[in-house]
């Protein structure tokens, strides 16, 4: 993962404004040697509200995506939606990691069993590890340095 190779990610979204979903960019910019492109755009709101060309335009951004990354935010709203995106990211063989609601008991995860990849808390660090290593493969070894300061 470089500059010029940023890793592709998906954000499950429908088409309307998200905290949960502004929250992952959040993460993603906040961290350092981290480059993504985002696939998704909940802006990009069919002209028509015709399921099957919201569809359609759910697979088209899914489609170049190396990650999806699922909100369990939106099964409480949008659950169809939701189940459409991680249906079709499995069919696609994309891995999906799983985002519990932010700041909340966090939706079980068998009730999408066998959709999901992983399951990741709202961390900085733990989701943009969890990102590289289902999106590329990568493991990160990264270790925390705890300073201690003896009177």
């Amino acid at each position: 993962m470089s500059q010029r190779d940023p890793i592709r990610v998906f954000v499950t979204h429908c088409f309307e404004d998200s905290d949960d979903y502004a929250r992952v960019f959040e993460y993603f910019e906040s961290a350092r040697n981290f480059y993504y492109r985002n696939c998704s755009a909940p802006d990009a709101r069919p002209a028509t509200a015709a399921q099957e060309a919201v569809r359609e335009e759910l697979r088209r951004q899914i489609a170049p995506a190396e990650v999806v990354i699922a909100l369990a935010s939106l099964y409480t709203t949008q659950r169809d939606l939701l189940l459409f995106q991680l249906n079709f990211a499995k069919a696609s063989d994309k891995p999906v990691v799983l985002l519990p609601h932010f700041g909340r008991g966090g939706l079980d995860p068998e009730a999408l069993k066998g959709l999901i990849d992983e399951s990741v808390p709202w961390d900085e660090r733990a989701l943009v590890d969890t990102v590289k290593r289902q999106a590329r493969h990568e493991e990160t070894t990264r270790w925390d340095t705890i300073e201690f300061k003896l009177d």
